[in-house]
């Protein structure tokens, strides 16, 4: 047995629908990490809604999800990144303020946060949360053996997938049930060693995440 949270970053799209059937076939509950630029399209924020009905969470992943926040030169601009995507999710919000980095092909490093960011998450209560699975969904169409891999190779997945028709879809509705017979436990809380900042309180290393001149 293991335990798997799923989480799926950069919709809402025309593909959530289809994962949200899915989720629900298998009784699974997950968070949906949208980017304010799909929030702002007209029509894309229904899915959102109906997720949250659905029992799911909704997290902010950036507006326009183009640079990891320590490369972007105005302090400004990487805190309206995380700020004008949060006004649009607005009530669907998750109470702990969810906000998942953008990061170069999932690359933690100092890249990820700028200072000002920090400090602007720590002053509004936001939760971070990472990742420990990265099946690479962006890059491979058969992802699902890489993910089975990653699951089995760790007791707590946090797996990193993309609610979109080119990336988690089709190899989904095959991933369910293959890794539920694997031995999978559904949760829909994160590791803790997954969260370095929870409720605005830094509880985890930050520092090597963080552009040392932002």
């Amino acid at each position: 047995m293991f335990s798997l949270t799923l989480s799926f970053d950069n919709g809402p799209t025309t593909a959530t629908p289809v994962v949200l059937d899915l989720l629900k076939e298998h009784g699974i509950k997950t968070t949906f990490f949208v980017t304010g630029k799909q929030m702002a399209i007209p029509g894309m924020r229904v899915h959102a809604e109906r997720a949250v009905r659905e029992g799911h969470w909704i997290g902010n992943h950036t507006y326009s999800h183009s640079m990891s926040l320590g490369s972007i030169a105005e302090p400004a601009t990487s805190v309206a990144e995380i700020a004008e995507t949060q006004k649009l999710i607005g009530p669907l919000a998750h109470p702990d303020r969810l906000f998942r980095p953008y990061a170069n092909s999932a690359v933690l490093d100092q890249r990820v946060f700028s200072r000002a960011s920090i400090e602007f998450m720590q002053a509004n209560a936001y939760t971070v949360v990472l990742w420990n699975a990265v099946p690479r969904d962006w890059l491979d169409r058969d992802w699902m053996k890489t993910a089975l891999e990653q699951c089995l190779s760790q007791p707590w997945s946090l797996m990193v997938l993309h609610d979109d028709f080119t990336r988690a879809l089709p190899a989904l509705q095959q991933f369910l049930p293959a890794v539920k017979e694997a031995g999978a436990r559904f949760r829909q809380d994160f590791p803790p060693a997954c969260v370095p900042l929870h409720q605005g309180h830094i509880v985890g290393p930050l520092d090597q995440l963080t552009a040392p001149d932002n």
